[in-house]
């Protein structure tokens, strides 16, 4: 039976100053899961890695067949491949175990490499690894409230009744709203505030007033002008700038600069919107390997007659390589 073993590799960082904010693309071996984080086991000592900053890699030593997934562990080639790469096995050779290899996202397979048996590992399926770590976890948390939970059921038991407390504490838990889905509920909120307080009929003391919306998609950059309706003088603006790590909305920052022009409180989730994480027919991504931009179609269409574009499929086929940066799909509504 092969050895399996676990990696977390570091996907983003929260914030400058935390310790895996240089180690992006990293990987480090897991010491297992606590609550929200990932333990592992650092050059320096065990340290923890929130579990929405990394994903969990599970690997077993064995020969690699083709098509297999591989993990580089131990890498001999420095300049050509380091830790932590991932490659798909093109070719396997029995003479010491070699394959060559590509990487996902070059699927015309310009760039091929030739690794020992010493320097990887196969990669198994990554949702039967996080299936193993949500049972573990679930394991543990039980293992450790249960006796909590026992003696919460035997007062709730005395003080309401057996059938009314059972009947709450196994109730189902509301179900918590995934971070796509909040951000397309801000979107629509967004969507529907520029609309009424830009429409001057409905708000008498923006009457004199006309409202003009300046889109710069490159500086990632909304700014907008309320004007005289009948001299054509701006008498206030306000702008929206998205952050350099964020993903750009229109919509969003339409109705931040709105309530700025307008001396109005910026509500807290148009400036802490969750950034997407379902790439959609519209949105513009860039490649992160090769600083590429290129709006997404879909499957069936025509691709343009000039300039860049990426099927849905293939940016759902090689996600890690594809980061969004700008969801307003405005052709697209």
């Amino acid at each position: 039976m092969t050895k399996m073993k676990k990696y977390v590799r570091i996907l983003k960082a929260p914030y400058r100053s935390i310790w895996y904010a240089n180690q992006i693309g990293s990987i480090f071996p897991s010491l297992g899961a606590w609550e929200n984080a990932y333990k592992v086991n650092s050059p320096d000592r065990a340290l923890y890695i929130r579990q929405e900053d990394g994903e969990l890699i599970v690997t077993e030593k064995r020969p690699a067949k083709r098509h297999d997934r591989i993990l580089i562990t131990n890498a001999a080639m420095h300049g050509l491949y380091k830790n932590g790469d991932e490659f798909v096995v093109d070719m396997e050779y029995t003479f010491g175990n070699g394959v060559s290899v590509y990487a996902e996202y070059d699927i015309h397979r310009l760039w091929g490499y030739y690794v020992t048996y010493s320097e990887y590992e196969v990669i198994v399926n990554n949702e039967e690894a996080d299936g193993m770590e949500i049972v573990e976890k679930r394991y543990d948390t039980a293992v450790e409230t249960a006796r909590d939970a026992v003696e919460e059921l035997r007062l709730a038991a005395y003080a309401k009744g057996f059938e009314d407390a059972r009947r709450e504490l196994t109730e189902a838990a509301p179900v918590e709203k995934t971070a796509q889905e909040r951000r397309d509920g801000i979107v629509e909120q967004a969507k529907a505030d520029v609309e009424k307080l830009s429409n001057r009929h409905q708000r008498r003391q923006y009457c004199g007033y006309s409202v003009e919306f300046r889109v710069n998609n490159e500086k990632r950059t909304i700014v907008v002008l309320l004007k005289g309706v009948n001299t054509g003088i701006v008498y206030t603006r306000g702008i929206a700038k998205a952050a350099p790590d964020d993903c750009f909305n229109e919509h969003i920052g339409k109705a931040i600069a709105l309530h700025r022009a307008l001396g109005l409180e910026v509500p807290d989730e148009y400036l802490n919107a969750p950034q997407p994480t379902e790439v959609r027919v519209g949105d513009v991504v860039m490649h992160t390997a090769t600083s590429e931009i290129a709006p997404v179609i879909s499957d069936d269409d025509w691709p343009p007659l000039t300039g860049a574009y990426v099927y849905q499929r293939d940016v759902e086929a090689a996600r890690r390589y594809a980061l969004i940066i700008d969801d307003s799909r405005t052709e697209a509504i």
